[in-house]
């Protein structure tokens, strides 16, 4: 009996997890993985740093979905079937327990991204998958399955559906089932085979990205952060919580990525130029920050503002806000005037900085669009227009806020198309 042919396109994070998935269900499945790179699995090497941000402690479905500005009700059932909790386990059944760290990310107890790689490649490799490294996909098209050709690739007619690939080396195959995981790149061969079976595409954009901001108060505080901040930007429903970085072309961290995710089409829409509002000490307004200021004068009236922050903020922020507010590090605390800690906390409570461009977060690289969610069956993977083709990772148009969340989402997609195309229900 001839072997079922499944074929993925794209050697990710969601490409390998399907990939093993479906040759672990059936091992009866020839499973082949298509990589346009010489580097598979490139995106899990570099993300955290180094050291794989591979999932959130976040075990709950309808929580999870929170983190998903697109995507979300889709993936409520999809996080039934496996979410983080599942992930974990996964890993740890291949000898790679992971630890989660204070805000919820959780990452390879080796802090090391090339344990999650060589697991990974260890776990294909076992369950007999081919890797064709710098060979990709030029064009797919449907055979007729009851011509010869197609024959020769089916299962006593199990499957649907038989497709036929033209490969970037010149060479023509035949396979059963066909998954797209080739990302969110909008050059890429996933997009233009599933616009030809009839899919919309979302336009792609960036959708975890730094601001860049030009302004005196953050010169030379490089590598600053605070704990705990909010983010907005005005004129838009945008805001944001979590800690703040300053770098050298403006402003990172979780406060700015997470603006960036759920804002990824009004900021691209706006050319990436806005005012962004920033409360450095978001347990305070302007007008209960300006009371506290006011009794750290009286507590402190010979204190050198510049020698201690009240609010906990690095002191290098906190010059450089007392010099916006018109005041000094060498001021004593009880020569300030009444408009002076107003403007002070202003600056602190409701400081507002011109963005003028975007940064990508490499470490995160992440896009928004992608295909049509309403066009998948997101119990399988597969796709609604063209039976026999799946998706699962950033080519569709899902993405999460930075923690773990994205890595989840194509965990998840790759573990149901593995799945659904072994044969092997998923519920």
């Amino acid at each position: 009996m001839d072997q079922r042919q499944i074929i993925v396109a794209g050697g990710g994070a969601a490409g390998f997890f399907a990939a093993i998935t479906c040759a672990e269900a059936d091992p009866a499945c020839a499973v082949t993985i298509y990589e346009a790179t010489a580097h598979p699995l490139a995106k899990v090497r570099v993300s955290g740093g180094g050291r794989c941000n591979v999932t959130h402690a976040c075990f709950d479905p309808r929580e999870l979905v929170r983190r998903y500005p697109r995507g979300s009700r889709e993936l409520l059932g999809a996080f039934h079937r496996w979410q983080p909790r599942d992930t974990v386990a996964w890993f740890e059944q291949r000898g790679v327990p992971l630890k989660t760290e204070a805000d919820g990310r959780m990452f390879p107890v080796s802090d090391d991204s090339q344990t999650i790689v060589d697991c990974l490649q260890a776990a294909a490799t076992k369950a007999g998958v081919r890797v064709a490294l710098r060979t990709g996909l030029k064009t797919v098209e449907r055979v007729d399955p009851n011509t010869p050709a197609a024959e020769k690739t089916r299962v006593s007619g199990s499957m649907r559906s038989t497709f036929e690939l033209t490969l970037t080396t010149g060479e023509t195959v035949l396979c059963d089932r066909l998954l797209l995981a080739t990302g969110g790149n909008q050059t890429n061969a996933g997009f233009q085979i599933a616009r030809h079976f009839g899919h919309t595409i979302e336009p792609p954009v960036p959708s975890l990205f730094t601001f860049h901001v030009e302004d005196p108060r953050l010169k030379e505080l490089s590598g600053v952060s605070v704990d705990e901040a909010v983010t907005a930007v005005r004129g838009t429903a945008l805001k944001e919580r979590g800690p703040l970085l300053v770098t050298h072309w403006g402003l990172s961290g979780p406060a700015i990525l997470k603006l960036s995710a759920w804002g990824a089409r009004e900021l691209h829409d706006c050319d990436y130029r806005f005012t962004l509002l920033v409360n450095w000490a978001p347990q305070f307004n302007a007008e209960t920050l300006r009371a506290e200021l006011e009794r750290a004068k009286v507590a402190n009236p010979k204190k050198q503002l510049g020698t201690w922050c009240p609010v906990g903020l690095p002191l290098r922020l906190w010059e450089k806000l007392l010099v916006a507010a018109g005041l000094t590090a060498a001021t004593l605390w009880t020569t300030v005037p009444g408009a002076g800690l107003r403007a002070l906390a202003a600056q602190i409570c409701a400081g507002e900085f011109s963005v003028t461009g975007k940064s990508m977060f490499k470490e995160e690289f992440v896009t928004c669009g992608g295909v049509r969610r309403s066009e998948i069956d997101f119990k399988t993977m597969e796709s609604r227009l063209a039976p026999g083709l799946h998706f699962a990772g950033e080519v569709i148009d899902i993405d999460g806020v930075t923690g773990g969340f994205n890595f989840q989402a194509a965990w998840t997609g790759g573990w149901l198309a593995g799945r659904a195309m072994a044969g092997v229900p998923t519920a």
